[in-house]
């Protein structure tokens, strides 16, 4: 059953991979990618480096250790 299965899946995973037109992205692609990534990462820093979410991470901290007390 596995075997059939396996082979059914991988005949499925074939064609679709015949079907598609392009096989990947080209470098502005690549690039537009990046680019994006890089933002969001800057914007993920500022907010996790922020006064607000940093005092709340302290509270979050402070509120585990004293769980157990």
């Amino acid at each position: 059953m596995y075997k059939a299965v396996r082979a059914r899946l991988c005949a499925l995973v074939c064609r679709v991979r015949a079907a598609r037109g392009d096989t990947g992205m080209v470098t502005s692609e690549y690039a537009m990618g990046i680019v994006a990534a890089v933002g969001f990462a800057v914007l993920l820093y500022q907010v996790v480096t922020s006064e607000v979410v940093a005092a709340q991470l302290q509270a979050i901290v402070k509120r585990a250790l004293s769980a157990g007390a």
